[in-house]
């Protein structure tokens, strides 16, 4: 049984593409309609790494002009942005765009750890009225390539939705010797923090 009131308070967008996002809403009992926002995220990447910025207040204005773009669109809705972006070493890294690329990230982080610079914001209008940052840190097993054929082969394309090419929620728990941080973080939302906004706008139950 949903938890979100179906007679008070503006409706719910999650300005996302993100099925994990949208499966951690969903499983806490929150009611939204998911729009993907359409950025370029890469030259909102390139300007904040030439400025000298770091990753976290790069995610988080990515986040934010996520939920802005949907908001020019749904004025009246409250619009969740969030964004995540994988740090290790100083190096960024994002989304693999095939599972040639997601096995060589996957051997550049083998051994290593990284931090997930994760950042959410909620935006009525123009105007932000809630955000919220995390930076969970992952430390990845050496494994073999053995290994890592099998994980790629059964994980297939679901893991070019994925930073870091993994799902921890699923058989990329077995990459990890040692996680760090909010479960819900890692997923990719500050769930805990988001629902606390949630009931102060009226749209959970207190």
């Amino acid at each position: 049984m949903t938890s979100t009131p179906k007679d008070i308070g503006p409706p719910l967008i999650l300005a996302s593409g993100s099925a994990a996002r949208a499966t951690t809403l969903r499983a806490a009992g929150v009611e939204f309609t998911a729009l993907p926002a359409d950025i370029d995220e890469n030259a909102i990447k390139r300007r904040f790494r030439s400025a000298g910025r770091d990753a976290l207040a790069c995610a988080a204005a990515l986040a934010e002009a996520k939920a802005i773009t949907v908001a020019h669109r749904q004025p009246e809705a409250i619009v969740i942005g969030a964004d995540q972006i994988l740090v290790a070493d100083g190096e960024w890294f994002d989304k693999p765009r095939d599972l040639a690329e997601a096995a060589a990230q996957l051997r550049a982080l083998s051994g290593r750890s990284h931090v997930l610079a994760t950042a959410a914001c909620a935006v009525i209008g123009e105007t932000c009225q809630w955000r919220a940052i995390a930076m969970p840190k992952m430390t990845m097993r050496r494994f073999g390539e053995s290994f890592l054929a099998e994980y790629i082969t059964a994980e297939g394309d679901a893991l070019l939705g994925s930073v870091g090419a993994y799902r921890i929620e699923g058989r990329g728990a077995q990459l990890f010797s040692r996680i760090e941080g909010d479960h819900f973080a890692i997923l990719g939302l500050p769930l805990l923090e988001l629902l606390g906004f949630l009931r102060g706008r009226g749209l959970l139950r207190e």
